[in-house]
C-alpha cells in the first residue's frame, strides 16, 4: 500500500522485523507490515541528550541516524523548553499493543496520540488508510505527521484535537488504541467503540486491554510488560507535573520501607494504579547507584527519601501512602501486571486485582 521509491532503510528495516519476529515480539502478519513501512520517513529526525544535558537534533545526514531509527528503541521527537513532549515509541512495545488490539480485516480503528504518524502508518498498511483515524492535541505534530504519511502513500484521517474526547466523526470504531499515558480511561471513548470492540490503553505503568460491552462498560486485564509513555497533555502544555520546590517546613521520620524496595517493577506498576498523578525523580550517589528520590503532586504535596530517612510536606503525606501501597502489594504475594485489571464506565475507571470484586484500595484513606 505504501509508495516507496529509493529506500535507504530497507535492509535495516528488514533486519529489525526479523529480529522482532525471532524474539516473538510480532507475528508473521505484522512482520510484513514492519518490513514495508519506512520508519525513517515518519521519523525524519530525533533528539538525543548529550553529556551536558543539551538536546541535539539527529537527522538523516548524521552518522548513526538509520541505525537508531531501525533499532528497537524509543526516540524523542519533540522537545519543548528542554522537556521531551513527544516520541516515537519503542517498536516492540508498539507491536505488542497492536497484537493485543487484534485488528481484523474491515475494522475501523481510532488512534489517540498521532505523534510522528508511524503507528498510524502501520495500521494503514494493515487495514487501508480509509479505516484509520488518528487524533493529537498538537496541531504542528498532526500537520507534520500528515505530510509524512502522505509521502509514504497513506492518507488516514488525521485531526488535531483533544484525544480524551475521542473522535466522533468515524464512530463507532471496532478498535481504539492510545499511545500516550493515562491514569483513567476517558469516558467519551466508551460509547465511540462498538460492543465487542477492543480498547488498548496505557494506564499507569501498564497497558490495559478492555472489551466494550453493550451496557456501557469496558473491562479487561493488563498485558504483560511495562508501559512508559509520555502522559496525555492539553494544548500548550508539556504534560509535566510542575515541581513545587523544596518546602521550608518538612516533617521528618524514619522510613519504614526502603526506597530500593519500592523500585521493583511490579511495585512501581501497582503504585501507579494506587497513587496516580505522582511525579518522581531519582537521586544517586557518586557511583551512580540510587540512594533515594523525591516525589510530588499537583496539590503541592512533597516527599524526599534518603536512605532510611523520609521528609514530607504539603497537604498529603505521600510517602505514608507509598508505604501503605507497598504493604498491600507485598501482602498479596507481589502480584505481576497480568493479575490486575480495570473496569471503565462513563462514571470512571476502577482497577482491581484478580477479579472486579477486589478493587485496588484507596491508599490516601
Amino acid at each position: 500500500m505504501s509508495a516507496l521509491g529509493a529506500d535507504p532503510g530497507r535492509e535495516l528495516r528488514t533486519a529489525l522485523a526479523r529480529s522482532l519476529f525471532d524474539s516473538g515480539e510480532l507475528n508473521a502478519e505484522w512482520r510484513m507490515v514492519v518490513e514495508t513501512v519506512p520508519r525513517h520517513v515518519l521519523v525524519p529526525f530525533f533528539y538525543r541528550q548529550d553529556s551536558s544535558g543539551e538536546w541535539r537534533r539527529i537527522a538523516s545526514e548524521d552518522p548513526g541516524f538509520f541505525a537508531a531509527v531501525y533499532s528497537d528503541t524509543a526516540l524523542t521527537t519533540q522537545v519543548t523548553e528542554g522537556i521531551p513532549t513527544s516520541s516515537s515509541s519503542q517498536p516492540s512495545l508498539m507491536l505488542h499493543m497492536l497484537d493485543a488490539l487484534d485488528v481484523q480485516d474491515g475494522n475501523r480503528v481510532l488512534e489517540i496520540a498521532t505523534g510522528t504518524g508511524y503507528n498510524a502508518a502501520l495500521l494503514s498498511e494493515r487495514l487501508g488508510s480509509e479505516r484509520v483515524y488518528t487524533v493529537d492535541v498538537d496541531r504542528e505534530l498532526v500537520r507534520d505527521a500528515r505530510a509524512s504519511l502522505n509521502s509514504c502513500g497513506y492518507e488516514p484521517v488525521a485531526v488535531a484535537g483533544d484525544g480524551r474526547k475521542g473522535l466522533t466523526g468515524g464512530a463507532p470504531y471496532d478498535r481504539l488504541i492510545a499511545t500516550c499515558g493515562f491514569t483513567s480511561v476517558p469516558p467519551a471513548w466508551i460509547p465511540q467503540v462498538r460492543p465487542g470492540g477492543i480498547i488498548v490503553c496505557p494506564l499507569g505503568r501498564g497497558n490495559a486491554r478492555l472489551i466494550v460491552s453493550d451496557d456501557g462498560r469496558a473491562e479487561g486485564r493488563f498485558l504483560p510488560g511495562g508501559s512508559y509513555f509520555m502522559g496525555v497533555r492539553s494544548e500548550g502544555s508539556n504534560g509535566q507535573i510542575p515541581y513545587p520546590g523544596d518546602p521550608a517546613e518538612i516533617n521528618t521520620r524514619e522510613a519504614h520501607v526502603n526506597y530500593l524496595d519500592v523500585e521493583d517493577d511490579g511495585m512501581w506498576f501497582a503504585l501507579s494504579l494506587a497513587l496516580p498523578e505522582i511525579a518522581w525523580t531519582h537521586e544517586a550517589g557518586m557511583d551512580g547507584a540510587r540512594t533515594g528520590g523525591r516525589l510530588w503532586a499537583r496539590d503541592g504535596s512533597w516527599a524526599c527519601v534518603q536512605g532510611r530517612e523520609v521528609g514530607q510536606a504539603g497537604p498529603r503525606r505521600l510517602w505514608d501512602a507509598v508505604e501503605r501501597a507497598y504493604g498491600w502489594w507485598k501482602g498479596r504475594g507481589c502480584p505481576e501486571r497480568e493479575r490486575f485489571g480495570a473496569t471503565a464506565t462513563e462514571s470512571g475507571t476502577r482497577c482491581w486485582l484478580d477479579s472486579p470484586g477486589n478493587p485496588v484500595p484507596d491508599m490516601e484513606a
